[in-house]
């Protein structure tokens, strides 16, 4: 028994010390399972990929299959059950388990459970000190296995926009509502205030021009008549030059040598552009047709004669790509041919918006997902500043009120002014503060309506708090990203009016910006060109129309002339969908009082490495039941239960196998887990289904995981390589095709 309890220490020490991986280059091949180490004597012990039971607030249990090999003797199988915080890095794909606790261990046959669990309540301080990183494609595909896992589902807005189709070069520029004239005092120019482009009016000739790119374009009417020109007064170039940030140039726009035409809107609208006649192709296996020559998502229906465009997340149809008589189509109203669309068309990233598909199915898992930070309860603070006093609004349907008249998220409730500072919780007796940490979210918060402009901060949480620090996380909500019918889609799709008396504080956008969802990235934005068009100074608060992470512009490889660029076979990566990068986390937005988040706690993970600990050659076909039994599924698809009696005694050849028929047993119940005595139990043969179905259901999303977690280290490699080829370009929202979501 001596032997047995070191060879459990020194699995407990394998599980906290074997796991954990670097910032290096080669860091992903510790991400990889089952892991194992080998100690001085050569005993080599085994995990295999956690099985997840439950995820509630930021803690996640589950339970591993082990296995202990002694030399010269036959191997030992276990199970142990752990509990830990989870913590986040979204932008890197990889979370963090921190203060482990293994709960329970179970050994069948051999193991003496009251020692074990003893052994293990000594351990759980040491444990707490360390850290697992794993990699969050495959935490997604077992998450499939939570019961418990709540989704949120918004009643959200889905009517269209207004669509505007052109086969020739334009943009879409969007104004905030009416025009909102306002002077600059040292040049005496107008511009307009509730847009985040360079329109300016000179008084003196009535005359708007835009700036955008390297064209100029001049116009008596704001919304109307916009042609380019030459001609511009050498105050206005003066006055762009010293207003316009540098911009962020797009390889496709610096191949423009023609202006494109201007759209302006001051209603919600979206751009669909075709380089030319209509080029349809064939999607392969269906009776579907999809637009090559544009960088919108535009897929034809020919049973029906109807197109359908993506927008936001969001489907729409019409005869015609030209009459604008656009409707929304309910998800899962879609065709029944858009569930099979290839993995390898250039439509495929489309398939995360067609519900029940694995792309829909992962993207909605990542929505359970929160990012994660530890703030210093001392240090974080928040400056709330008002456009003259404090001015709140009653939130219809409850006994909220919102501020008006500043750009951070004020409510009040219950007579305390609560602000939602980039996903940190503050709170104040006055509007303007002193302002200090929050420490209990209110409840009521759950209860705000998506036709309120704050709706975004329900999904802000408060974990825990100690007297310094408090741990808070936020889901995709936050950033605008929400479940509707089984998708996810971008913005509630209602139009919030912005504040302006003398500041103009806008307010967040569904429309106008060409929303796109990239599996590999999140949402990105685009208005045609680059950044470069609505990057100037007179709009400090121009960030909230693109909600707490900002605007992504990306870097836009795709459809030109015709020409598809990039890796793969012609996939369709035009659209400019944001790149993940560290500014994606909003937390990083904070110049102080976040002590833990992303490459911050990278740091603390890198020092928890034990260099003997190496990815197993062994395939990761070990799983454990709920009852802690251990099976290894074998090459047809069965499962054998591995009993450490029998293995003693050398009788696994006289094991029962497992198969259609034969199913795990049930037999072994670890000691320490308590049996319920009042509920009446299945019958053995349903047992046995159950077992089968659930160690078929862990073993399909391990290798989904597994997919998806390859597919993503190669779309991050051919991401880097595109970010340092000669070509130029900024890194990022590349629509990748093949493979499923990662």
């Amino acid at each position: 028994m001596t032997r047995r309890i070191a060879l459990l220490s020194l699995l407990l020490q394998v599980f906290l010390l074997g796991c954990f991986a670097s910032d290096d280059p080669g860091a992903d091949l510790k991400l990889s399972w089952p892991i194992e180490i080998e100690s001085d004597k050569g005993i080599i012990t085994t995990l295999y990929q956690p099985q997840l039971e439950s995820f509630q607030n930021n803690y996640l249990e589950g339970r591993m299959a082990v296995t202990i090999k002694v030399p010269e003797e036959e191997m030992i199988f276990g199970a142990l059950w752990f509990r830990a915080r989870l913590e986040t890095d979204l932008d890197n794909r990889t979370v963090l388990l921190e203060k482990m606790d293994i709960i329970k261990t179970h050994f069948p046959d051999i193991v003496d459970d009251e020692k074990i669990s003893n052994f293990s309540e000594l351990l759980s301080v040491e444990i707490e000190s360390w850290n697992l990183e794993m990699s969050l494609d495959r935490i997604l595909a077992s998450l499939d296995e939570v019961e418990n896992l709540k989704q949120l589902s918004d009643q959200i807005n889905n009517d269209p926009p207004d669509i505007y189709f052109r086969n020739t070069p334009a943009i879409l520029m969007m104004i905030d509502g009416d025009p909102i004239l306002s002077k600059d005092e040292s040049s005496g120019f107008e511009y307009i205030v509730n847009t985040p482009f360079f329109i300016v009016k000179d008084p003196k000739k009535n005359e708007y021009y835009i700036h955008g790119g390297p064209f100029w374009y001049s116009s008596t009417e704001i919304t109307d008549g916009w042609e380019e020109t030459k001609k511009v007064p050498s105050k206005i170039e003066k006055f762009a030059e010293e207003s316009i940030e540098d911009p962020e140039v797009d390889s496709i726009s610096q191949s423009y040598t023609e202006a494109p035409e201007l759209i302006v809107a001051t209603k919600p609208a979206e751009l669909i552009m075709v380089d030319g006649e209509i080029d349809y192709q064939a999607i392969d296996g269906t009776s579907l047709l999809y637009v090559a020559n544009s960088e919108s998502d535009i897929i034809m229906d020919i049973n029906s004669q109807s197109h359908y465009v993506l927008l936001a997340g969001r489907w729409y149809y019409s005869k015609s790509l030209q009459d604008g008589d656009w409707t929304f189509r309910e998800p899962n109203e879609l065709p029944e041919d858009f569930a099979k669309i290839p993995d390898n068309s250039d439509m495929v990233t489309v398939k995360a918006s067609i519900p029940g598909t694995d792309e829909a199915q992962t993207a909605l898992l990542e929505q359970s997902i929160p990012q994660t930070a530890t703030i210093d309860r001392k240090e974080a603070t928040v400056e709330v500043k008002y456009d003259g006093d404090p001015q709140f609004e009653d939130i219809e349907g409850t006994d909220m009120s919102y501020a008006l008249n500043t750009d951070k998220s004020v409510l009040l409730i219950d007579g305390v002014y609560y602000c939602v500072d980039n996903a940190v919780w503050f709170m104040s007796d006055k509007p303007a503060g002193p302002w200090e940490v929050c420490v209990e979210r209110p409840d009521e918060v759950d209860d705000l309506p998506p036709e309120s402009p704050v709706y975004n901060v329900k999904y802000t949480y408060i974990y825990e708090s100690t007297p310094e620090v408090v741990y808070v996380g936020y889901l995709p909500g936050y950033t605008h990203c929400y479940v509707y019918n089984g998708v996810v889609v971008y913005g509630t799709g209602y139009y919030y009016n912005p504040w302006y008396v003398s500041v103009y504080y806008p307010r967040p956008v569904t429309w106008g910006f060409g929303v796109h969802y990239n599996p590999w990235t999140g949402w990105g934005f685009s208005v045609g060109f680059s950044y470069g068009w609505c990057s100037w100074r007179f709009h400090p608060y121009g960030g909230a129309y693109w909600g707490p992470r900002g605007y992504h512009s990306g870097y836009r490889h795709g459809y030109h002339h015709g020409y598809r660029r990039g890796y793969g076979h012609g996939y369709r990566a035009g659209y400019a969908a944001g790149h993940r990068n560290a500014n994606r986390n909003v937390y990083n937005n904070r110049s102080s009082g976040v002590r833990q988040s992303n490459n911050m706690r990278n740091a603390q993970a890198s020092n928890n490495i034990n260099n003997r600990a190496r990815p197993s050659n062994q395939p990761n076909n070990m799983y454990t039941d709920k009852s802690g039994n251990v099976y290894q599924r074998n090459q047809n698809g069965n499962y054998e239960n591995k009993s450490n009696r029998q293995a003693q005694q050398g009788q696994a050849q006289n094991r029962q196998q497992p198969s259609t028929s034969q199913q795990p047993s049930t037999s072994q119940q670890p000691s320490t887990r308590q049996q319920p005595s009042t509920r009446q139990q299945p019958s053995a043969g349903q047992q046995q289904s159950n077992q089968r179905q659930q160690m078929d259901r862990s073993h399909q999303n391990r290798n989904q995981g597994t997919q998806n977690y390859n597919r993503s280290q190669q779309y991050q490699q051919q991401n880097r390589s595109r970010s340092t080829s000669p070509s130029g370009g900024r890194s990022g929202g590349a629509r990748p095709t093949g493979g499923r979501r990662r």
